[in-house]
């Protein structure tokens, strides 16, 4: 298998170096150069052994099957439930499948379990090591930490906004003892964090003096590592469905349009916006213009650039990587992005549907939830809910619908408390959390200093 980028100027690579680059040399996001074909797999295959095996087309002759096979092992083996990813029923036609059940109670750590794991051994082998630079709105910062902690050949520094995430998410990141992890609380929005990444990256000569990579979803792995899991829903239900994915950085439900592509009986994705709403009002008014960014109660989705969207984008362009640019570039200059109506009716419209829903009614569908069910929802999980009640009541989606459960309400002990009379704890193992002792830089939002920071803060 090989790579190619969004934006048309960058080599092909193979699996090993789009894992190790992240990011393009040209600022774009790299894609396999063909969409493979789901493999045929055992009914009573593991969750591991099917992630091994989805997987398998996208990694080609880079890592041989029995250390894939393992890694995978290895991975998911961290997980607390024997599912890895289970589905519960919440309604007659409506499932949510639980992905927090990793070790940082975040959806992130289905992907970034394998993608530590991909990243510690492509090093070993080669002698090399890598310094990565993160950005994180909440979850993928404590979850890229957890899986490279202990990697002998990774340095990651994670940036994220200053006081814009849940005092859980920040204590998982802070509270890391490890001489290979440091944290940066940026003053300013996840957009902000996300640009000072992205900056870094375009910066040639110092991407390559600090040998830097990704995990952020701009990682082609981390994409690739989450189509699993839309696969493994639709072999435990044996029927065509609609998936609805609270979103922020178009990633998660990017994963599902590729399992789609492979050939996964997906019918509809259900875009399920907070206030920060820019990715609903593009497919349902083809508006995605940037507004100031809103901070919520579910502040992993407070987001106005989408960074994946550029790979959906990049197929919507025929693959033609000149346009994919340029277009971007519009973007940026402008805050504003159109498409035409027959990319929209080729590629968007009757696929994906978008909705929002803004903190009262998060907190709203929480206490109702919680009511009917006594099933407790983090403030993300409860905007899919929400956007799967209002869709059905419009009657623009039928039958049964996967609701992504993206985190553990225990990482939004606040809202859901709020809204449920009850507070969920944390499980055993984060039981000590806020007696761990902190370390976290606070900085600017200012490239020159966190460029300084990332070069000199390992020695």
């Amino acid at each position: 298998m090989r790579y190619v980028s969004t934006r048309g100027a960058a080599p092909e690579l193979g699996f090993a170096d789009v894992l190790l680059a992240g990011l393009a040399n040209d600022g774009g996001l790299y894609v396999p150069t063909e969409w493979p074909s789901l493999p045929t797999v055992d009914r009573d295959a593991s969750y591991a052994e099917l992630a091994a095996a989805v997987i398998a087309p996208f990694v080609g002759d880079d890592l041989d099957r029995d250390t894939l096979d393992r890694l995978c092992r290895e991975a998911y083996a961290t997980f607390r439930h024997p599912a890895t990813v289970p589905l519960v029923q919440v309604d007659d036609h409506h499932f949510v499948q639980e992905l927090f059940h990793g070790p940082t109670l975040a959806f992130k750590d289905v992907a970034l379990q394998l993608v530590g794991r991909l990243f510690d051994h492509v090093l070993s082998q080669r002698g090399e090591r890598i310094r990565i630079v993160g950005a994180t709105s909440g979850d993928t910062g404590s979850a890229a930490i957890d899986g490279v902690k202990a990697c002998a050949n990774v340095e990651i520094v994670i940036l994220y906004p200053h006081g814009r995430t849940s005092d859980v998410q920040r204590k998982q990141m802070t509270t890391v003892d490890s001489p290979n992890v440091r944290t940066v609380a940026v003053e300013g929005t996840f957009d902000d964090c996300q640009d000072l990444v992205k900056a870094m990256f375009n910066d040639a000569p110092f991407r390559e003096s600090q040998r830097l990579s990704a995990v952020n979803s701009i990682n082609w792995a981390r994409v690739m590592s989450q189509v699993v899991y839309y696969v493994a829903a639709c072999r435990a239900l044996s029927t065509p469905l609609t998936f609805c994915v609270p979103t922020g950085n178009f990633g998660n439900v990017l994963s599902g349009w590729i399992a789609r592509r492979m050939g996964a009986p997906i019918e509809q994705f259900v875009v399920a916006s907070n206030t920060n709403d820019i990715l609903t009002r593009f497919l349902r008014d083809n508006d995605m213009r940037t507004a100031e960014v809103v901070p919520t109660l579910s502040p992993s989705m407070d987001i106005q650039v989408s960074s994946n969207f550029e790979r959906l984008l990049f197929e919507m362009n025929g693959r033609d990587g000149g346009l994919t640019a340029e277009q971007l570039q519009r973007f940026r200059a402008s805050g504003a992005l159109s498409v035409e109506a027959d990319q929209r009716a080729a590629w968007l419209d009757g696929v994906f549907l978008g909705a929002r829903l803004d903190d009262a009614g998060t907190l709203d569908v929480i206490r109702r939830q919680h009511a009917a069910t006594g099933m407790l929802l983090d403030p993300h999980t409860a905007v899919g809910v929400g956007a799967v009640d209002e869709l059905r009541a419009r009657g623009e989606i039928h039958g049964p619908v996967v609701t992504l459960a993206t985190a553990h309400p225990a990482k939004f002990p606040d809202a859901v408390e709020r809204a449920s009379g009850v507070r969920p704890p944390l499980p055993p193992h984060l039981a000590d959390l806020f007696e761990r002792p902190e370390r976290t830089t606070v900085l600017p939002n200012d490239l020159a200093t966190v460029q300084r920071f990332v070069a000199t803060t390992f020695g």
